[in-house]
């Protein structure tokens, strides 16, 4: 066996306890009945087509638009990443139009951004200060000129399960009466079903809306569904740039596994009880740590905030979050989702359970005691920290498929201000891009990147050397 096949090998012989991505979290209950090899299968006689479904894949699909609330339901195989690049490219009316775009996007939304051509008008969130996260959105306080926009794309939630009041965007649509098609990526927010959570975009009447489904739901990983309802947006347009952007060779492993994913969303049960013991968690370990919750709501650009991911800050506790997760992964056998310098997000999926919330707990009522042990130290708030800031908005000279396709040269990144940059860098994850490809380098984004220090950077082509593609200019 390779290196690869060993790694996972023994990455699972370890038996963490999984608070990350996928959702189903290895519980073969989801899949029994599904065999890895039998399964694996093409496009073979009575299995249908994906791009051009009438049989057993439409009927699937079909049932999943009932369940999530969607006129129209596409099964993806190339992950969300498609839902977002596809909604762009089945715009009609962008001549001469820009399209709305949140700043704290995923960076698959600057890559639609390439493929479609269009050029971003771009949203700023709301940092919360106690986390230095872009947790809200103020939708009062963004100026849209709606007239000269050919959609408006949003996230909801975010990455760390905080909502924007997107229903105040869709009533300011109704009352101007526009038909400005509104674009949702609810990437986390799959398991938006039933009273328990938020209500799901859908619900709230957006046009396309992506699941990123294998996150929170038991679809495996790189499966998603994209979501359509109504009529700003043309579905001939839209499963033309899915047959551009997904395999032609789909795996059935994928499409049964997001037919089952459907399924099992209904089962509200399996939330329920998790809900209980997270309810419990904070009374726990409310008081030694700062926990996002829903007394946050109202605040900082928040309007919902979805009880099944865990965002804590350490800094109450003295301790660093990096030492803080390497307590929890070596005593408690707990694998978050992800930490920066003082925050550690623990996000839950249809197959937890409630003995793994009550480890989670056990765990972080270890930390307190861990802190003392350790002796509690001066933690600054990094505030120049490039994988959580959103620096201000550089000047955007080039739309990034013309930075993409201009002539390029690499060079030191501390001689880069000034010059139009030409990548998009994003630490990972979340995935929210620093910088864009077709910006100017500010001093603001600048310092940040030099005091990046270490980190899981995408699109960073010179991040060891610390150099930076630019356009050529001239």
């Amino acid at each position: 066996m390779g290196d690869l096949g060993e790694g996972l090998i023994r990455y699972q012989k370890q038996g963490f306890c999984s608070f990350h991505t996928p959702g189903h979290k290895g519980r073969q209950e989801f899949f029994n009945g599904l065999d890895l090899l039998d399964s694996d299968l093409t496009e073979l006689p009575g299995l249908d087509m994906l791009h051009a479904p009438s049989g057993i894949i439409a009927k699937a699909q079909k049932r999943s638009a009932e369940v999530f609330g969607a006129e129209e339901t596409y099964f993806l195989i190339n992950g969300g990443t498609v839902g977002n690049q596809a909604m762009f490219l089945a715009l009609e009316d962008t001549a001469d139009k820009r399209v709305v775009v949140e700043r704290s996007s995923h960076r698959s939304v600057m890559s639609a951004l390439v493929l479609s051509g269009l050029k971003p008008d771009y949203l700023m969130p709301t940092v919360h200060p106690e986390f230095n996260l872009p947790l809200g959105l103020d939708v009062e306080q963004q100026c849209i000129l709606w007239s000269e926009m050919s959609a408006c794309h949003v996230t909801y939630p975010s990455y760390y399960g905080t909502g924007f009041e997107l229903n105040r965007l869709l009533d300011e649509r109704k009352r101007l009466g526009l038909k400005t098609p509104i674009l949702v990526d609810q990437a986390h927010g799959s398991h938006y079903l039933g009273s328990l959570f938020p209500p799901s975009a859908l619900k709230l009447g957006a046009d396309l809306v992506l699941h990123s489904s294998h996150k929170t739901l038991s679809a495996l990983t790189q499966s998603a569904m994209l979501h359509v309802q109504g009529e700003r947006v043309s579905r001939t347009r839209l499963r033309q740039g899915l047959e551009l952007l997904q395999s032609s060779s789909p795996s059935y492993l994928f499409l049964a596994s997001l037919e089952r994913a459907g399924e099992f969303a209904l089962d509200f049960g399996r939330w329920e009880c998790l809900q209980e013991e997270i309810a419990n968690l904070h009374r726990k370990v409310g008081e030694d740590f700062r926990i996002l919750s829903p007394k946050d709501i109202g605040t900082y650009g928040i309007h919902t905030v979805d009880w099944s991911k865990v965002l804590i800050n350490t800094l109450p506790l003295g301790v660093s979050a990096p030492q803080c997760v390497n307590y929890l992964r070596e005593e408690f056998r707990i694998e978050p989702e992800l930490w920066d310098e003082e925050n550690i997000l623990f996000m839950l999926g249809i197959g937890n359970t409630a003995e793994d919330v009550r480890r989670l707990t056990k765990g972080l009522e270890g930390l307190t005691h861990f802190a003392h042990s350790v002796g509690r130290t001066e933690l600054k708030k990094k505030r120049g920290n490039a994988r959580n800031r959103i620096p201000p908005l550089p000047q955007l000279v080039l739309s990034p498929r013309e930075a993409f396709f201009a002539p390029k040269r690499q060079i030191p990144l501390k001689e880069s201000l000034g010059h139009i940059v030409g990548e998009t860098i994003s630490p990972y994850p979340p995935g929210i891009p620093v910088v864009v490809m077709g910006e100017v380098m500010t001093h603001e984004i600048l310092d940040a990147l030099l005091a990046s220090g270490e980190g899981r950077w995408q699109g960073w082509d010179g991040f060891e050397s610390q150099r930076i593609w630019v356009v050529e200019e001239g």
